[in-house]
């Protein structure tokens, strides 16, 4: 009986809900986009080409880990508890990560999932690993138990027999003899010898009375100081080591005797010697400078592992305007062997170049990811490419090395990242069909991409489904557009960007409050804060590859065309078209329709239509002047009407119908506001070819307008103002249409402009959000999510109440309000500050799927660990292979791994595969190799390894031997040469005097 009565009163015959039960209306969680809480921790793996993420544990979300590949492929590691990740290091085949409870968590990246965990019984204060071994070396605040035989105890009792509990700040293997570590303590840092088991170098840094120090403080400038330590790192040769001290003081020490080559902070130098002008460095009776602390220090190896550079964030006066990266670009250093002690001291002093790596504003670099190009030795600084930088703000940028330019993440780095690179302002998700989308694929000019490991996993392909397009604003001014998909194969991952700060011709104030996507059409539209409406078209960049700077845009109420303003970068793609700055008051609402034209309203009260054919604008009107002779649709006087708040467009929408009484139909544009009108105009075309809008009435709907779809009675199929539907008019076709408004009250069908139809209230909570959405091919209902976190369906044209389900555990109820519900029933809204959930209503209850994606690859071999050089070696240096450490730190019963079997047999196959001569060394190692059983035994195995390092040993004294011989030899043989020739000479001589 309801269905008849209000299908007659909103004049839809048909039960357009037919089919359509509670038992179909069930959630599933499909997808996660973005970060769940703030970044604590990055690594990167040049091997597989991999970005691990570690997040804070919050109210948002427990802490996890995102490991991130090419393209969409992105793996969720789970903590074994609620914490926060701490550290994050990549490790062969391994993730390896500290929390903040300190226990010590090893994950496989072949398996996905945590092998091992621990909890030491300690606080984990440092964390060190190498690719080559199978440890990892954990830095205690304490002196207590170990998890291995091998144990490093507090080595800084040796100088301070008062110093019992210091805690490890800084792991770091030598980059060229694995054998040596370097461990800093907040007193001084330490050279520890594996070979020696003692330690053999200490580094104090000491201020001597009248030294400025880092902080030049005038009233500790009379007495010896001892900063901190902070930092610590090796030279990438091993010759020298950088300390970083809480006072901003940066000392470069000789590792050979100890000494101090250069202390300095980022400005001075020799801050380590007593100066008789202090205020020449900054310092005053009254004032001096205070720095930041010192967040990281990475010491930078070029291909040639003596070009370096000193990467450093942090250290920077807090009265600095300009803060950023600092990068010390130090050239070849000098040859240890030759160099006297003044040069040394001099390539310290005065880099090569020095340079400001910018960042933005209001935000300092607490942490930072170097991206190399192959290799994962010298620490993760060898020969990288590019810099990703994390802000004390959460957010992440990316730079270019070593110039510090900006990287864009769009196609470099995964969506999810994008989220915090910078923070989303805004978003919207508009429906495409997938041929449209499959055609808009920009051309941009990229450098070498980042992230290029993993294996995406098969997905079932839809090809007869709209796509699902998000469109996500940024605080910089970047737009980007990319395919949510329905958890399906996405046939175009591409991420298309659209820089608005560029097109509007300024950098800052550039805040998006509404934007619209006309995919049919190729034209995409920006609302700003600032009042501006800025058009952007799919096309050709005739400016590619020319940066003609920023313009600023006229201050004038008409359209300016701005095609010049398009990236650089961009080739072809989504180009600035034309500006509108109303200069009323932010833009409230936006629709770009597939048909050209353009309606927006603005927080003054006034609307704006433009005709992009000219473009031109057609029409310009207020919202309040319009409403003031509505036709009252409710008995019920609203609370808003009749009082002075201000009126402005909420919604719009675009559509082609009949209104009400006329037997043709027009193309209808709709305005709901804020107070609860909706306003109805028609678009015709003039004699001239223009176009004119004309108002058609005005109604009343009790409350805010919150949505509004365009209806084909018959059918229930929407009636946009579609190419199709606007070309069928000139045929005379007539479309029996209703309008479905959705306020935060009530739900409300009419034929417009007659606003007398169906009407039904919401009982309980207000709604925030509503879409019209299809179920396969059964049926239409009005889905609507709710300030009690529940999503509800209702029947049309009867409003009953089809079925509810909570939300709560997946969406944040506090950003309801922001939520997009698609018109196939998924709905996109934020779990957190910067991640959004995808979820549908037509689902079975499933639960967040688990990726399937690949993120390891077996045949990525990771490169030889550098090793001393030759002189080194001749000199004496004793050197150790990562083998004889898997011996020394685990003892002799301990079996070798999975992957140092795999090495083995690697290696072995490898020399099998060498080309060799008979009696050739390689022939002897191929038939040593296949005298190796296949199921070799621990024992047998380090027996085997000890006889060919002896035997490798041998014939290197074998072959020193010959050559001594043969050099001997040789010298005999130059003798005798030498002793013939004068010979003959004097023979010679002798005959041409006797006439021979």
């Amino acid at each position: 009986m309801t269905h008849l009565l209000r299908g007659k009163q909103a004049g839809i015959q048909n039960d357009l809900s037919a089919g359509l039960g509670p038992e179909l209306f069930v959630l599933d969680d499909m997808n996660r986009y973005g970060i769940n809480s703030q970044i604590t921790a990055l690594a990167y793996d040049p091997v597989q080409s991999l970005l691990a993420v570690g997040t804070k544990d919050s109210q948002f979300g427990p802490g996890q880990i995102y490991v991130f590949g090419q393209k969409r492929i992105c793996v969720t590691l789970s903590l074994p508890h609620r914490a926060s990740v701490k550290t994050l290091q990549f490790c062969a085949d391994k993730l390896v990560c500290v929390d903040s409870k300190h226990d010590l968590s090893c994950y496989s990246l072949e398996l996905k999932r945590t092998i091992s965990s621990h909890s030491p019984p300690g606080v984990v204060t440092s964390l060190a690993t190498d690719p080559t071994l199978d440890y990892a070396l954990l830095g205690m605040q304490n002196d207590r138990e170990n998890l291995v035989p091998f144990k490093i105890p507090n080595l800084w009792t040796q100088v301070d027999g008062r110093a019992r509990v210091i805690p490890v700040i800084v792991l770091a293997f030598h980059p060229r003899d694995i054998g040596t570590l370097l461990i800093g303590y907040h007193e001084g840092a330490v050279i520890y010898s594996f070979k020696q088991n003692k330690a053999i170098k200490y580094f104090q840094y000491e201020l001597p009375r009248g030294a400025p120090g880092g902080d030049a403080d005038p009233t500790s400038m009379n007495i010896v100081r001892r900063p901190k330590l902070t930092q610590a790192v090796w030279h990438p040769t091993g010759t020298f080591v950088l300390t970083g001290h809480e006072d901003g003081s940066l000392v470069v020490w000789d590792v050979k005797d100890g000494r101090i080559v250069m202390a300095r902070t980022l400005q001075d130098t020799n801050i380590n010697q007593p100066s008789v002008n202090p205020t020449a460095l900054g310092a005053s009776q009254t004032i001096f400078s205070v720095r930041e602390p010192l967040f990281r220090i990475a010491w930078c190896a070029n291909q040639d592992p003596d070009d370096t550079g000193i990467l450093i964030a942090g250290g920077a006066p807090t009265n600095q305007p300009t803060k950023g990266l600092t990068f010390f670009e130090m050239g070849r250093t000098p040859n240890y062997a030759t160099a006297s002690w003044q040069v040394l001291s001099e390539h310290f002093e005065s880099p090569k170049r020095q340079r400001i790596l910018p960042t933005p504003p209001n935000a300092e670099v607490v942490d930072f990811c170097l991206i190399p190009r192959t290799s994962p030795h010298f620490a993760g600084a060898c020969d990288p490419i590019a810099i990703l930088a994390l802000l004390s703000s959460g957010e992440v940028i990316t730079l270019s090395f070593p110039s510090g330019l900006p990287i864009s993440p769009t196609n470099q780095l995964h969506v999810s990242m994008t989220f915090v690179h910078p923070f989303i302002k805004w978003f919207t998700l508009s429906p495409i069909e997938r041929t449209r989308w499959l055609g808009m694929t920009e051309t941009r000019a990229q450098g070498p991409p980042i992230l290029k490991g993993g294996t995406e996993s098969a997905h079932p392909l839809r090809r007869y489904e709209t796509r699902n397009i998000v469109q996500t604003a940024h605080a910089d001014g970047t737009v980007r557009l990319w395919d949510a998909g329905h958890d399906d194969e996405l046939e175009n991952e591409k991420v298309l960007q659209v820089d608005v700060a560029r097109a509007v011709g300024r950098l800052e104030n550039v805040q998006v409050t509404q934007m619209s996507l006309a995919g049919a059409s190729g034209e995409f539209a920006t609302g700003l804060h600032t009042g501006e409406v800025v058009i952007f078209r799919w096309g050709h960049n005739r400016n590619a590859g020319k940066d003609p700077g920023l313009t600023s845009a006229n201050k004038a109420q008409y359209l300016t065309n701005i095609a010049d303003r398009a990236d650089p970068s961009l080739t072809e793609g989504l180009c600035p078209f034309t500006l509108l700055d109303q200069q009323n008051g932010p833009v409230t609402a936006l629709k770009l329709s597939d048909v050209g034209f353009v309606a927006a309203g603005f927080e003054g009260g006034s609307i704006t239509v433009i005709d992009l054919r000219g473009p031109a604008v057609i029409y310009t009107a207020s919202v309040q002047e319009l409403a003031s002779g509505d036709k009252r649709g409710s008995l019920k006087r609203s609370n808003n009407y009749g009082t002075n708040k201000a009126e402005y467009a909420t919604v719009i929408e675009f559509s082609v119908m009949s209104l009400d009484g006329e037997d043709y139909s027009s193309i209808l544009l709709h305005i709901g506001t804020n107070l609860g009108h909706l306003l109805t105009f028609k678009i015709v075309p003039e004699a001239s070819g223009r176009y004119i809008v004309q108002f058609a009435a005005s109604a009343f709907l009790d409350d805010r307008v919150l949505y509004i779809t365009p209806l084909r009675a018959d059918s229930g199929h929407p009636a946009y103002a579609s190419q199709s539907a606007v070309g069928n008019l000139r045929n005379g076709n007539k479309t029996n249409g209703v309008v479905l408004a959705v306020t935060q009250t009530g739900i409300r069908t009419f034929k417009p402009a007659n606003v007398k139809g169906a009407h039904k209230s919401f009982d309980g909570s207000p709604c925030h959000s509503a879409a019209l959405v299809r179920y396969q091919n059964q049926g239409y209902a009005l889905v609507g999510l709710f300030g009690d976190g529940y999503t509800r369906a209702y029947s049309i044209p009867a409003m009953k109440e089809i079925g509810s389900a909570t939300v709560n555990r997946a969406l944040d109820i506090k950003r309801i309000g922001d939520t997009v519900i698609t018109p196939t029933g998924n709905i996109l809204g934020w779990t957190g500050p910067s991640e959004m959930a995808l979820l549908t209503v037509w689902g079975k209850g499933e639960m967040l799927p688990r990726s399937k994606d690949k993120i390891f690859n077996p045949d990525a071999l990771i490169p030889p660990r550098p090793t001393i050089s030759n002189f080194q070696w001749v000199s004496g240096t004793q050197y150790i292979t990562p083998s004889d450490m898997d011996l020394l730190i685990g003892g002799p019963d301990r079996p070798p791994s999975k992957r140092m079997l795999a090495q083995s047999r690697a290696d072995d196959q490898q020399r099998l595969a060498a080309p060799r001569t008979p009696g050739s060394s390689s022939s002897s190692a191929a038939a040593a190799t296949a005298a190796i059983p296949q199921n070799e035994g621990w024992g047998a195995y380090m027996q085997r390894q000890i006889n060919e390092r002896t035997e490798k040993l041998n014939i290197m004294g074998d072959s020193m031997e010959r050559l001594e011989n043969n050099s001997a030899g040789w010298a005999d043989d130059v003798g005798k040469f030498v002793a013939k020739q004068k010979r003959n000479a004097v023979g010679g001589i002798i005959k041409s005097r006797f006439g021979f």
